[in-house]
């Protein structure tokens, strides 16, 4: 890509991302980003989600939007501790 950038580390060492790159590797307000320390140097890369991923990512296999809805709402019960029968 070969975007350098001199940025400043803020309050409580936070950084600012520059529009630039934020756009040119589709980070938003809210993004989740994987932060490595590699040979003494930051390398932050874009978790992608599953929104970006259906529009950006590579396809490998045909998803029918009611499975999609089946696996969600199995996966919200899980995550509230309810039982697979309850509704």
């Amino acid at each position: 890509m070969g975007l350098a950038m001199d940025i400043r580390v803020g309050r409580k060492r936070t950084i600012v991302i520059p529009k630039a790159v934020a756009e040119a590797l589709g980070i938003d307000e809210g993004s989740r980003l994987l932060l490595e320390v590699r040979d003494g140097c930051i390398v932050l890369k874009p978790i992608p989600d599953a929104i970006s991923l259906s529009l950006r990512g590579e396809k490998i296999t045909r998803v029918i939007l009611e499975e999609l809805e089946e696996t969600s709402v199995e996966e919200q019960r899980k995550y509230l501790g309810e039982e697979k029968n309850s509704s």
